[in-house]
């Protein structure tokens, strides 16, 4: 039972301080209060750490330690506690420790999905708890359509495809064959593709779709050669570009003349330099580059290698920038979660490793520089090295975004 004091009825000559303390915060305030304030803020971190998709949990798990070592880990006088949990990309393992991070280690935060059926079994979670969830992977366009509670700071194919398919047939690339991975953003993105590609005077021969887990390239890429294509359309997600990429010099489609187009995922600085001779030349539209050149970025990748022997990718700037939303929302919010948070973190803009980006307060997508690169070496190893940029891009998927269908 919780006692209620009269402070009129404190001995004065008794705990003098401690009566007067008891009577400005309220007996049963002071331990809450303590109790609150020792509370650390939790965030569920759920990646997959282990399976097909390992190098995306990794990447993301080193940038969010990263930028909490960087910038401090504590917010409004509370200790801010990240809990990795690994779902090994599958969705109803996400959905439970979703569930459980919520309900039994009470996060104000939800963070990471490494793919798309992640994150969309994880919407009505975020809804029906109120939980803020920040997408630091996932890029079907329609992810932060499935909960008012969902921030994204990753990319959407949409708005990372555009960019190469307004490049290619301006450069002689005006018949394609595209090929993408058969789930929701291999859709998005061979559709962005085919719209824009046509738009700009291309014809795209013929679409193909590659199953997600253990592809088989051969038998698609020999399609590509029947087809008589100049160019080949690619989207798969991080991880499999270096199997795309050996297939494609091994049935010869680069010494026919067919010239290998695509979005970031498949020269993924992760492997980059795994893929040999075969990646150079190989020109794709991406938001990020560790090639970079700004002082943000060369500061990132310093650090980000020093931390951890490898290279960051674009998974660990979706990482690190979602942790700064999280932290400067948190900030804000003075440690609130819920819809306090959620508010703190729409509109917030500020310069990425990749460049200028903006949370857009409606769609609550992000806005970024989309960048046309080529496969290059420099310095004895192979880099996306970035030659032209689009500024400003949102995701063409969402209403009122450059008039594209939604």
């Amino acid at each position: 039972m919780t006692k209620t004091f009269d402070c009129r009825r404190i001995p004065a000559r008794r705990h003098v301080l401690a009566a007067a303390m008891l009577c400005a915060l309220g007996a049963a305030g002071v331990p809450q209060a303590r109790a609150q304030s020792a509370e650390p803020i939790r965030i569920g971190l759920i990646l997959p750490m282990t399976g097909p998709f390992a190098s995306t949990g990794r990447q993301i798990d080193a940038a969010v330690k990263l930028y909490l070592a960087q910038h401090g880990d504590t917010v409004a006088g509370r200790k801010v506690q990240v809990l990795l949990k690994d779902d090994a990309s599958v969705a109803d393992t996400t959905r439970r420790l979703a569930q459980e991070l919520v309900v039994n280690d009470k996060v104000t935060v939800l963070a990471g999905f490494g793919l798309t059926p992640l994150a969309l079994s994880t919407a009505p979670i975020a809804t029906q708890s109120k939980t803020p969830m920040v997408v630091m992977a996932a890029a079907t366009s329609s992810i932060t359509q499935a909960s008012p509670y969902i921030v994204r700071t990753s990319m959407t194919l949409p708005q990372v495809t555009i960019g190469v398919a307004e490049w290619a047939p301006k450069n002689g690339i005006t018949r394609a064959v595209s090929l993408v991975s058969d789930y929701g953003p291999g859709i998005d993105a061979e559709k962005a593709f085919k719209d824009r590609f046509e738009l700009n005077g291309g014809k795209v021969v013929e679409t193909l779709r590659v199953p997600l887990r253990n592809p088989d390239f051969a038998p698609f890429l020999q399609r590509v050669r029947d087809a008589g294509a100049q160019g080949l359309f690619v989207f798969v997600p991080s991880g499999a570009g270096a199997a795309l990429m050996k297939q494609f010099a091994e049935r010869g489609l680069d010494k026919a003349g067919v010239r290998l187009i695509a979005t970031g995922d498949v020269t993924d600085d992760d492997i980059l330099n795994d893929m040999g001779d075969v990646a150079l030349g190989a020109v794709t539209s991406f938001h990020y580059s560790a090639a970079h050149k700004s002082a943000a970025n060369q500061k990132f990748v310093e650090a980000f290698q020093a931390a951890n022997k490898f290279r960051p990718n674009f998974m660990a700037v979706g990482g690190y920038d979602g942790m700064r939303v999280i932290m400067e929302g948190l900030k804000s919010s003075k440690g609130a979660g819920g819809d306090a948070l959620m508010s703190a973190m729409k509109g917030q803009t500020f310069e990425s490793p990749r460049g200028p980006v903006l949370i857009d307060a409606q769609t609550r997508d992000i806005v970024q520089d989309v960048y046309i690169r080529r496969v290059e070496r420099q310095g004895g190893q192979l880099w996306n090295v970035e030659f032209e940029t689009i500024k400003g891009v949102k995701d063409p998927g969402k209403a009122g975004a450059g008039g594209a269908p939604k």
